[in-house]
């Protein structure tokens, strides 16, 4: 197996995390929105939503442990996962194309394409995914380099959702000039196109060092063997299923908190007092003076307010993510997940006791949570590369695109059950797709579903997360082992 201990280089950094920036227009797409687009822009039901979401996304996740045993056994000249990342991409954005598409085929008709579609973007998203983020753990053997790549790789994830969280729905008005359906679909042929770039940069941009000697491969049975005896990754499965469950919920539930519970008078003034409106005013001025056509950001408050309120949680984020790799440098990546997961569960509960004028307070809180929640993203998947090294720690036997495909199934089985969930809530609590008014136990199971619900996952995720094995002083130890052991096979 080749050392792979040498640093990596800022362009493979960021080359590779351009990938994560692609993928993400979907997925945060998909966790945000899908819900909503499914109820109030292609007029399914709620219920019927709710069902799509779940088995279309569940079954599509199966297809990630198929996909990690066929990634593993790939040989190509260029190396097991890059060429994947190449094939899959025009594949991926026209498929993401034709999910948030709304061909008028009946009210059954309707249910059959949204189901179709959804369950092709899942699986064309695992045959994407899931290579590039095994890729990660063959970039580099060194922990710290992982660190700082994951730190890149969030950084990208994080703009990624900055635009789909805060831009995505004026984008949506603006292309579509007022119109969800037509704007909806115009919105998503932009990010394909830019996918699809940013995939062939990381593709010709990284390099795969890690490669399996041959006395190392091992049979899928051998495999999935392995990893029931693995309890790092058991352990990491299920925090990652409860993790992609907070985050499908929460995210796609506040549209509705600001729409119906949030009150618009309220919103309208907070805009108002902290200079955004003079801010669109004065954008479009410079616009218009220069020319240009004027900038038509969304009139409504809540709509404006929504797209604030993400752009702040997620600046915010991004300023966790910095402090990320030096806090887990100095006290271990698990350690610090812990803390700071249970840390933003906190804040998420926060949202339950503010009344419906506490502007200020709810984006502080936001604020807040962003940082705290900001500052584990980067370790979730680090870890899960620390776990691919276990494995070969223990059983002398490398597999590591399977064993990021079970946490990809596990990110697919929580943004199902996540976005399942809160399009079943609405169903529960007696939403009214497109009511002016909504019945106070819809406001009330709103409220509960971006606070309460998502802030109690995160707390039992870093509960179970206080069994990982794999501290700090194992982190050192595996890899020294793991390098002697290399140069021992080289030589």
């Amino acid at each position: 197996m080749n050392n792979s201990s040498q640093k990596l280089s800022v362009l493979e950094k960021v080359g590779y995390s351009l990938g994560d920036f692609a993928a993400n227009l979907i997925f945060q797409t998909l966790m945000t929105f899908l819900a909503f687009f499914y109820t109030d822009v292609y007029k399914i039901p709620a219920g019927t939503a709710s069902a799509i979401i779940f088995f279309g996304g569940f079954i599509g996740a199966f297809f990630n442990i198929i996909m990690g045993a066929i990634a593993d056994r790939t040989s190509t000249k260029w190396g097991k996962f890059r060429p994947w990342i190449l094939w899959t991409s025009l594949p991926f954005g026209i498929i993401a194309i034709l999910a948030f598409s709304t061909p008028d085929f009946g009210a059954n008709g309707k249910v059959i394409y949204a189901l179709v579609t959804y369950f092709l973007l899942i699986l064309v998203y695992s045959a994407n995914n899931l290579p590039y983020s095994a890729l990660s753990g063959v970039l580099t053997g060194d922990m710290a380099q992982r660190n700082s790549l994951s730190s890149y790789r969030f950084v990208a994830v994080m703009f990624a959702q900055f635009i789909i969280q805060s831009l995505l729905l004026p984008l949506v008005l603006i292309l579509g000039h007022g119109d969800k359906a037509v704007g909806f679909e115009n919105t998503m042929m932009i990010f394909a196109i830019a996918g699809v770039v940013c995939f062939l940069i990381t593709f010709l941009t990284t390099k795969e060092r890690i490669i399996p000697a041959k006395e190392q491969e091992s049979s899928v049975k051998q495999d999935l063997i392995d990893l029931s005896k693995n309890k790092p990754w058991v352990i990491m499965l299920s925090v990652t299923i409860l993790v992609f469950i907070t985050l499908s919920l929460k995210g796609g539930m506040y549209i509705y908190y600001f729409k119906y519970y949030l009150d618009p008078i309220a919103q309208a003034n907070f805009l108002e007092n902290i200079g955004f409106n003079n801010f669109i005013t004065g954008l479009n001025n410079t616009l218009t003076g220069m020319g240009l056509t004027e900038f038509q950001w969304p009139k409504d408050a809540p709509t404006s307010a929504f797209s604030l309120f993400n752009a702040g949680g997620i600046l915010f984020m991004i300023f966790g993510i910095m402090f990320s790799k030096p806090l887990a440098d100095k006290f271990g990546k698990r350690n610090i997940f812990i803390a700071f997961i249970f840390l933003s569960a906190l804040s998420l509960l926060m949202f339950n006791f503010y009344s419906a004028t506490s502007i200020e307070i709810v984006f502080a809180t936001q604020i807040a949570h962003g940082f705290l929640y900001g500052v584990t993203i980067p370790l979730l998947w680090a870890m899960i590369a620390d776990v691919a090294d276990y494995s070969e720690w223990k059983n002398n036997r490398r597999a590591t695109a399977i064993i990021f495909s079970a946490m990809i199934f596990g990110l697919k089985v929580g943004l199902s059950i996540g976005g399942a969930l809160g399009a079943a809530l609405l169903s529960r609590y007696g939403y009214v797709a497109e009511a002016l008014v909504q019945k106070q136990t819809a406001i009330d199971g709103i409220k509960l579903s971006v606070s309460i619900y998502p802030g109690l996952i995160f707390i039992v995720s870093g509960a179970i997360l206080c069994f990982y094995l794999i501290d700090k002083k194992m982190e050192g130890q595996i890899e020294s082992d793991l390098k002697e052991r290399r140069k021992k096979t080289n030589n």
